[in-house]
């Protein structure tokens, strides 16, 4: 006892800083990870393909950091596509040169060389994705961003047992990038694909598939995470569990008001948390991923699936398929999406712009332009604005940054040029577009509000529409045309949804608002990756600030050359 209270105190206060120190240490680590871009033969319904991969595994490696680490990816590309990678989600402020899609922020890495992504990850924490931003190669290349919070921060919600990555994607039979070439020639749409994927495997409803199923073994009265990605190229996907409901609690890495559903909708490009409590009778229950798809058009309406089985319950049980909502039920997925609301709490407030000092309104269209070398003279196209984007021979951010005269104009226009009944019967006559590299402008710190319109040119359609560089409070969405002199009084200002990707629906509109507070070239483009490389793309250039910490940092000396 005398020997205790004889203790000295000060080697404890030096271990206490000491404590300190390590804590602090731990907070903001430096996390690498090697990403080698190998080919690799793969199998999946019965067909063997080669496929670009990261580090030979599909889908690709999970990156883990904590809120406040610094990540340095080196990319090593052995493979005989040019590449980059996009950190789908992460905000990379004043650091577009990290942010990875080809020719708007870098150019792209070729065949045999590296390049290292350096990036912090500030304010953020959650499920984002990373994913191949060049041609259509993200097919295969892709996956999980795993963002802790910050060491001694709960989350918001009860501490699950364990959580599981849920990536959903589409597969191929063919090479992907030949069906997209042969498309390009014909001037029509590459044909669709063979299935749906749950973490690269479609499960035993197709062939040569029983052993690629994704099985999660879960116990009876527990709480589970799952970290749903949507990586499909081209799908809005249902997504549900047999017996089970999901309580949905995050959205694009940012916390929801958490809410139950039997079924969620998940958009291209976007990312959804759920918990699920293992409370039914111990069996095996599927997990079943399906399109939605609202407009005239083919999708490919196939069932991904796989397994959610209890501990001790044998292999040779079947399991039970979930009731998915009917593929075109617009009512569930406008009812799904009104339940999206920020946790406004405050820890985690919901700093809506109230004051908006920009209003942009873009219309969204399809189109058919003159193609003399396409099979029937002409080739579909895809525009904001009705102006089809042209991508550049080097990086928007290059041409930024260094004051390159003629690679875009920043002329795009804050509204369409002709007014029109956006959402009316099916225009089919005039459907030509303007072709160009036309960003818009954006003053530092501004508040911008953007209102997005789907069309009515050839077809009206669902469209999820990311932003680089930023999240955005979805502030109102309705169905037809957007009424400036009556919808703006029904926006949420409170508690919207904050993401990074959000669907405009069928033959309707979406507002969303943003404070452009940073600066650099940001990509905006339609994630159906058939309509971005249709040209449904431009980007915003935000101006520097005038403070010590508002400009784009310097160049790393390793960005690929041109």
């Amino acid at each position: 006892m005398e020997n205790r209270q004889n203790f000295p105190f000060v080697p404890f206060f030096y271990f206490f800083c000491l404590l300190g120190f390590v804590f602090m240490q731990a907070e903001a680590a430096v996390k690498k990870y090697q990403f080698d871009i190998q080919v690799r033969n793969v199998s999946r319904l019965c067909h063997a393909k080669p496929i670009v991969t990261v580090n030979g595994i599909f889908p690709g490696p999970t990156i883990y950091v904590r809120e406040g680490d610094r990540v340095l990816v080196n990319v090593t590309n052995s493979a005989q596509y040019n590449m980059s990678i996009h950190w789908h989600g992460l905000k990379q402020y004043r650091n577009g040169w990290a942010d990875g899609p080809a020719y708007i922020t870098q150019c792209p890495i070729k065949t045999g060389n590296s390049y290292i992504y350096d990036f912090n990850v500030t304010g953020q924490r959650g499920t984002l994705w990373w994913h191949a931003h060049i041609f259509w190669l993200r097919a295969t290349v892709y996956g999980a961003v795993v963002i802790m919070p910050k060491q001694g921060t709960p989350f918001p919600f009860p501490q699950p047992e364990r959580e599981e990555n849920i990536l959903l994607g589409e597969w191929w039979n063919n090479d992907v990038e030949a069906l997209v070439k042969q498309g390009n020639k014909l001037g029509l749409p590459p044909n669709m694909s063979d299935a749906h994927t749950i973490n690269g495997k479609p499960g035993p409803l197709f062939p040569c598939s029983d052993k690629h199923t994704f099985a999660m073994e879960v116990e009876q009265g527990k709480t589970y995470l799952l970290r749903i990605i949507n990586a499909a190229l081209n799908d809005e996907l249902f997504f549900a569990i047999a017996g089970h409901n999901l309580t949905v609690v995050e959205v694009d890495a940012v916390y929801t008001k958490p809410f139950t559903t039997q079924a969620i909708l998940i958009a291209p490009g976007q990312t959804t948390n759920v918990l699920v409590q293992a409370s039914q009778v111990p069996s095996k229950y599927f997990m079943a991923a399906r399109p939605f798809m609202d407009a005239p058009l083919s999708v490919d309406n196939k069932t991904a699936t796989a397994i959610l089985q209890y501990k001790g319950i044998p292999n040779t049980v079947l399991p039970i398929l979930p009731q998915l909502p009917a593929p075109n039920d617009t009512t569930f997925a406008l009812s799904y999406n009104a339940k999206l609301r920020s946790l406004n709490s405050p820890q985690f407030p919901a700093d809506v712009p109230t004051k908006v000092d920009r209003h942009l309104f873009y219309t969204i269209g399809l189109g058919i332009n003159p193609c003399p070398t396409c099979l029937n003279g002409t080739q579909l196209t895809a525009s904001l604005n009705n102006i089809t984007f042209v991508m550049p021979q080097i990086g928007l951010l290059q041409a930024h940054y260094f004051n390159i005269k003629g690679v875009f104009r920043t002329d795009f226009p804050d509204r369409p040029p002709t007014p029109f009944n956006y959402t009316g019967a099916p225009l089919t006559a005039n459907l030509g577009t303007k072709l160009g590299t036309r960003l818009s402008k954006v003053a530092f710190n501004s508040t911008v509000e953007l209102v997005l319109q789907d069309t009515n040119l050839l077809s009206v359609e669902s469209h999820p529409l990311h932003l680089h560089g930023y999240n955005f409070f979805v502030v109102g969405t309705g169905v037809g045309n957007f009424d400036p002199s009556k919808d703006p009084a029904k926006f949420n200002l409170v508690d919207p949804p904050e993401r990074n990707t959000v669907g405009v629906p069928t033959g309707g509109w979406t507002a969303i608002r943003f404070r452009a507070d940073n600066p650099g070239v940001w990509f905006m483009h339609c994630h159906l990756e058939l309509h971005t490389s249709w040209g449904l793309k431009t980007a915003f250039v935000v101006e520097n600030g005038k403070g010590p910490d508002q400009s784009v940092l310097p160049p790393p000396k390793d960005l690929p050359p041109c």
